[in-house]
């Protein structure tokens, strides 16, 4: 129970936070119809709170490894808000751009903190980074439910009462991060050869699905409005679908790994992905909707997976792992959405959208160049020694704090 109690306090600060992420997909329906955007517009838009953060998410991750920022989380939540809440206050593209970056920021300095956090207060569990992780799914999830229906009731004007998850997510984290619990072993350290080049081959899939998954967040409820009809409502819809069933899908992955191993389960929901998300491009009708989830389900399971992997294969630099597998791997898509709407621009949406089924198959293809990492356990079985306290899940002894370096 006292594992379960930091873990459910970082998760529900994780779902806050990435409310952000999912906000901005949510918005480009109203940003198009108000405001008159473009396909490569509203791309910038999503460009803009992603590129910030791809670029300034490794620098966080190598500051978490040299010593504990736990301070940065609320603030990081908090800054997240802020630029969400005035991406509609400003009556000019170039003051919503710099929202959106503003918020990309707080996401980037978020996740490597957190998710080394998640890592030794889990003991390293799959199942317990999957409910961590699936904390950002849930946030992206609520987001369309949140957004849709108060900005759709009072315009983008209302954008600032979107602030509210950021200022309760960071409340609710300060209480978590004064816990003896997690003040003791956010200072746990683990020893082991880093292997970076199994760690790039999972980074180059990382970014193939985040490329995928941010253009169906930006599109699909564009694309959802063109193949069912409906309007803004049918794309909230869609979006809800998109994040919904990637959250399930992130909860199955965890239970998945611990019977069938995390490699064997990443290689077989990424083949599964391709003829689904093929299938929801070009199968019309209400069908469109069932493909959506199958396909949510397919990306997400293998989504905590690539944390508690980038973290093996990268024991050393926790932080820095954490933050590309939660963080840069989720925002760096967005930098190539706007090639998808300079694509379906001059061509068609469809057009645009049936270029991630190669991406998707990639990272099918790349999943069997990707070994299973030792684990701490068999670290600790292979040297002779025992697993330290971080790799037995809940228990802390006395002593611990004195012992863990920063």
């Amino acid at each position: 129970m006292r594992r379960l109690r930091p873990i459910g306090l970082m998760a529900t600060g994780h779902a806050c936070v990435d409310v952000y992420q999912g906000s901005v997909p949510a918005l480009v329906p109203f940003l198009v119809a108000d405001r008159g955007l473009g396909y490569v517009a509203v791309s910038g838009i999503t460009l803009a709170a992603t590129l910030l953060s791809s670029v300034v998410q490794p620098v966080f991750g190598v500051l978490t490894d040299r010593r504990p920022l736990t301070w940065l989380i609320p603030v990081a939540m908090t800054t997240a808000g802020l630029g969400i809440a005035l991406i509609g206050v400003g009556h000019t593209y170039l003051l919503s751009w710099l929202a959106a970056a503003l918020s990309g920021l707080g996401v980037a300095a978020y996740h490597p903190e957190a998710a080394r956090m998640a890592r030794v207060v889990s003991g390293g569990s799959h199942v317990g980074m999957s409910w961590f992780s699936v904390g950002g799914n849930v946030g992206f999830a609520l987001a369309p439910v949140l957004v849709t229906p108060i900005i759709a009731a009072g315009g983008l004007s209302l954008t600032p009462v979107l602030v509210v998850p950021a200022l309760f997510g960071a409340a609710i984290t300060s209480w978590a991060i004064r816990s003896r619990v997690t003040d003791a072993v956010t200072r746990a350290r683990v020893a082991g050869a880093d292997d970076w080049r199994s760690f790039l081959r999972l980074s180059a899939i990382m970014i193939c699905r985040s490329i995928v998954f941010v253009g169906l967040g930006t599109f699909i409820a564009l694309y959802a409005g063109q193949r069912v009809g409906g309007g803004t409502t049918t794309g909230g819809l869609a979006l809800f679908i998109l994040f919904a069933a990637g959250a399930l899908g992130t909860l199955i992955g965890g239970r998945l790994a611990t019977r069938y191993g995390r490699v064997r389960t990443l290689r077989t929901s990424y083949a599964v992905a391709v003829p689904a998300i093929a299938c929801l491009v070009f199968v019309p009708g209400p069908a469109f909707f069932g493909f959506l989830a199958v396909t949510a389900i397919a990306m997400s399971i293998p989504f905590s997976l690539h944390v508690t992997l980038g973290q093996d294969f990268l024991p050393g630099r926790v932080g820095t792992a954490g933050g590309m597998t939660l963080g840069l791997a989720v925002s760096i898509g967005g930098v190539a959405t706007p090639v998808l709407g300079t694509i379906a621009e001059r061509t068609s949406l469809q057009l645009a959208l049936s270029t991630l089924i190669a991406l998707v198959l990639c990272c099918s293809l790349i999943g069997y160049a990707i070994p299973e990492p030792v684990s701490d356990g068999q670290r600790a079985q292979r040297s002779g020694g025992r697993p330290s306290p971080r790799a037995r899940p809940g228990r802390i002894r006395p002593g611990d704090r004195e012992r863990a370096g920063g």
